[in-house]
């Protein structure tokens, strides 16, 4: 599901319902931040680093211990970009070489409507306008939700580039779907604070892809170089 809405460079592995992991064991390092956790965030910190350690052998890296740094970005060993989620029931990662890719961002949410009150702390008004006509067009799709992990993937992908802070309202996002699809489609995140820096290059908006599938949404983000 992640693998399609990315460039073919990017490493994707993902887990269903009760997969059992390729790399079930924690590392010591990584037992100890969960140490005190309940049960289901171990269970989720765990498998999203199983996708993870399977997506570095794809791109032949070692597995390696995955820890959180800064607001609970994972730290990639040198010379990789990726980006983890989970949610219940499922769990993925994607990772890149750095030559292929400045960033990454990849979100799944349960294909849902958000809880009350949450749609007005997350998006602009000009954002619930268009989501309204988008569900004129497509009442099958869950616009705000697509629009909260699309926001989610959008600061993924930002944050390994700034080491900031992006509050929901600092992305303006513009969802469509595929011409004649009602389940896939595309985004683009126009940056209303100061973009981070590729290269030589000052990067004010993002693109984006997402899809609806197995009751999920899942939405991903990638900067290119140039």
């Amino acid at each position: 599901m992640i693998e399609e809405l990315l460039p073919p460079s990017v490493a994707t592995v993902e887990a269903y319902g009760d997969e059992e992991p390729a790399h079930p064991a924690l590392y010591p390092e990584e037992e100890a931040v969960v140490a005190k956790a309940v049960f289901k965030r171990r269970r989720e910190f765990a498998v999203v680093r199983s996708c993870a350690r399977s997506a570095m052998e794809k791109l032949g890296v070692p597995a390696q211990p995955i820890l959180p740094g800064e607001r609970g970005a994972p730290g990639w060993p040198a010379g990789l970009v990726g980006s983890m989620t989970h949610c219940d029931g499922y769990g993925a990662a994607a990772l890149a070489r750095v030559a292929d890719l400045a960033s990454l961002g990849i979100d799944a949410e349960p294909h849902q409507t958000l809880p009350e009150g949450v749609l007005p702390a997350v998006a602009l008004p000009a954002e619930v306008d268009r989501l309204a006509r988008l569900a004129g067009d497509h009442p099958g799709i869950h616009w705000d939700r697509l629009l909260f992990s699309a926001k989610e993937s959008v600061y993924k992908a930002w944050f390994p580039l700034t080491a900031k802070w992006l509050d929901f309202t600092e992305a303006d996002i513009d969802v469509f779907a595929d011409p004649g699809e009602q389940r896939s489609g595309g985004f683009r995140a126009r940056l209303l604070v100061p973009g981070p820096l590729v290269g030589d290059r000052r990067v004010d908006r993002f693109e984006g892809r997402w899809t609806v599938r197995r009751g999920l949404v899942a939405t991903a983000v990638s900067v290119p170089h140039n």
